[in-house]
């Protein structure tokens, strides 16, 4: 079903632009609810179970399919004047991602989200990348990356960081420690650490060009 749902997504973001915001809409609107509630149900399990331990299990797989369909959800928003709660639940409870990113789930998964988080502090709506402004215009997206940034920079300030692995072997953030049970250090995955550090910089960057006062910017 969630692979199935993501097709269809992508496939309608092929039709004509005339039709593609009717056809979404008709599409995503009826499942709204749905969607907003499996995101929690699913992003609230408990990653730590045996399910999970290996990257080609069924369980795996299925999160992977749900990775993609929330990637399809992200990229159809620019359609929609209005986005839809479903369009829009990555940005608002982003904690549920990051939380899964910090489990001991398999490594596939854990890069997977990461891009997907560096695709969101990219998402640019259709009249911010037609003015060509450095800053956010759209008052949804401005929100939405407001509550994004703020949690990003909470857990990154707090130890967040240091537990996420930057390869699917013994490299970790912040640490040239080697894992149990490797006799040596593996080489860092570089396309993580890029996408990891552009989440940050680029929640940093949006909570100080939003931030009220001097006391807040520092």
């Amino acid at each position: 079903c969630l692979w199935t749902l993501a097709a269809i997504l992508k496939e309608t973001l092929k039709d004509a632009p005339v039709a593609r915001a009717g056809a979404l809409k008709k599409l995503l609107a009826p499942l709204d609810a749905v969607l907003e509630g499996f995101y929690s149900a699913i992003l609230l399990h408990h990653f730590d179970s045996h399910h999970y331990t290996s990257p080609y299990s069924e369980a795996t797989n299925n999160l992977i399919s749900f990775i993609d369909l929330l990637e399809a959800l992200l990229v159809s928003r620019i359609e929609l004047e209005l986005p839809l709660r479903c369009q829009r639940i990555l940005f608002l409870k982003v904690s549920y991602v990051l939380n899964v990113i910090s489990s001991s789930i398999p490594y596939v998964i854990k890069k997977k989200f990461i891009l997907l988080l560096k695709k969101c502090v990219l998402y640019k709506s259709r009249e911010d990348a037609k003015s060509g402004s450095l800053f956010l215009q759209t008052p949804s997206l401005c929100e939405d990356m407001l509550a994004l940034s703020n949690v990003v920079l909470q857990v990154v300030s707090l130890t967040w960081l240091n537990q996420i692995p930057l390869s699917g072997k013994s490299s970790y953030f912040g640490s040239s420690e080697t894992a149990p049970g490797h006799e040596s250090q593996g080489a860092s995955d570089q396309t993580v650490l890029r996408a990891l550090s552009l989440v940050v910089l680029k929640a940093l960057e949006f909570k100080i060009h939003n931030s009220a006062t001097e006391a807040e910017i520092k």
